[in-house]
């Protein structure tokens, strides 16, 4: 049976879209023609603006000549994740819903325990459903029990990397290495986003249930309150993209000088709106690209945002134990267990270290930074996590401490960035390896002295004392 050449243009349109370098085929098979839109199933990249997983399921809904429709519904369950995380989560639905509409796409918010994508897919039949990829344990658990429960074709799509993860193909080992491998693809990736509108309305159905954007989402849900909202950030892609002006404007002319200095405002603070999908690493690389900054503060504000962060990313995608001990090359592992019966003249429970109970002032005001105000400077982050690994029993019981504290307090805990961080810090991730010394064996060891040294200590620790 030979198709006619609307059909026959509209398949390799699809076709087309479903070859694309970022998207992965969880469930395969054509899109069902007589479905009623295309399902954009929104979870890692929360936002309607420049969002690659978004973008493919609006040109597959134009191929079709069907109306797109996201479909986003938190759930109260996710691991180590409290009422600070689900406010800031919250606060950007309205910016989401708002983008959405202007572009012409329909938006159905739910939340748990109507979160279901099989129930709501098996309301609206659609053609096609489209994620974003997320390699973290829990979320790709969820995108694999989708692919087995939906009865239509599920496409997944690489939204919060410039140069997709899987064209790397197996771990990275350092820096040096994924670097070149990046910048080989950037002439390819690293593009202005189209943006589409879709070119069909979507037209709710009367009886299907949506909520508004502005409900309070956490409402009756039976969330850890003991950490609570913070008043430092605030989600939401319209703050995300307000802060990255303040950045281009003010910061990243000095960013060179100034990014190791956590007393002042040197950095971006974007990294909480980058781990919820609230503005994407593409948007914030263009806009550094074309800045009037000098080029090596451009170039040093770049190697973080890519090189590091996708070389995290990478991390999670192919080490099962990017969260733990076990994620250490073997060299750590063998210098860290030589060294594992060194007196440890001092010792903290984790309680101490919570609450900011050490001896230690710098590593006191870093923690209470993370406690007050959801997020640390990366570079007291660095000492933070070896001061953990000084002060515990064991290597393996210093990871997991710092990973609870991580993902406790940090608006962008459970994050690739964190894990990778903490593992560069504690394991020699990354890093090679040093100097022997007690406790740390080879690992890069950070003196309260040396770092207190490099900038201000004095203003960072009075700017986040201990009330």
């Amino acid at each position: 049976m030979h198709c006619t050449a609307v059909h026959c243009k509209v398949m390799d349109e699809l076709n087309r879209l479903s070859i694309d370098s970022r998207v992965t085929v969880r469930r395969s098979g054509p899109p069902d023609p007589a479905g009623t839109c295309v399902v954009y199933w929104m979870q890692r990249a929360q936002r309607g603006l420049d969002n690659p997983a978004l973008e493919v399921a609006v040109q597959a809904a134009n191929a079709l000549a069907k109306p797109a429709v996201v479909f986003f519904a938190p759930v109260p369950f996710y691991p180590r994740a409290n009422l600070r995380h689900y406010r800031f989560l919250a606060q950007g639905i309205p910016d989401i819903a708002e983008s959405l509409r202007k572009r012409n796409i329909g938006f159905v918010l739910r939340r748990f325990p109507e979160h279901s994508l099989t129930k709501f897919c098996e309301e609206i039949r659609p053609s096609l459903v489209v994620g974003d990829e997320n390699p973290m344990r829990e979320p790709e658990s969820w995108r694999r029990s989708a692919a087995k429960k939906l009865s239509t074709p599920l496409w997944t799509v690489d939204a919060d990397v410039i140069v997709p993860s899987k064209l790397l193909e197996k771990a990275q080992y350092a820096a040096h290495i994924i670097r070149p491998r990046l910048q080989a693809q950037l002439g390819r990736f690293l593009v202005p986003p189209k943006n589409t509108k879709a070119g069909v309305a979507w037209r709710k159905p009367p009886a299907l249930q949506s909520l508004d954007p502005e409900f309070e989402i956490t409402q009756g849900w039976p969330l850890d309150a003991s950490v609570g909202p913070v008043s430092d950030f605030r989600g939401g892609t319209n703050e995300a993209l307000r802060l990255l002006k303040e950045f281009i404007a003010h910061g990243l002319g000095t960013y060179g000088v100034k990014r190791n200095r956590p007393e002042v405002v040197g950095t971006s603070r974007l990294s909480p709106y980058l781990h919820f999908g609230h503005i994407s690493p593409l948007t914030v690389a263009l806009a550094v690209q074309k800045a009037d900054a000098p080029n090596e503060d451009k170039k040093a504000f770049l190697n973080q945002l890519i090189t590091w962060r996708e070389l995290a990313v990478n991390l999670v995608r192919f080490d099962p134990n990017y969260d733990n001990f076990e994620c250490a090359e073997p060299w750590a592992h063998r210098t860290l267990a030589s060294h594992a019966k060194d007196n440890r003249p001092v010792l903290y429970s984790e309680r101490q270290m919570e609450h900011a109970e050490t001896h230690d002032s710098l590593w006191n005001a870093a923690q209470m930074q993370m406690v007050n105000t959801g997020w640390m400077h990366n570079y007291v982050r660095m000492y933070w996590a070896k001061k953990i690994l000084h002060w515990s029993p064991s290597p393996a019981e210093a990871y997991q401490i710092a990973v609870r504290l991580n993902d406790k307090y940090q608006l962008d805990g459970r994050d690739p960035n964190g894990y990778t961080g903490i593992a560069w810090s504690i394991v020699g991730k990354f890093d090679r390896p040093w100097f022997e010394r007690p406790i740390f064996g080879q690992i890069r060891y950070m003196s309260g002295e040396s770092t207190g040294k490099k900038f201000d200590s004095k203003k960072y620790i009075q700017q986040n004392s201990v009330p």
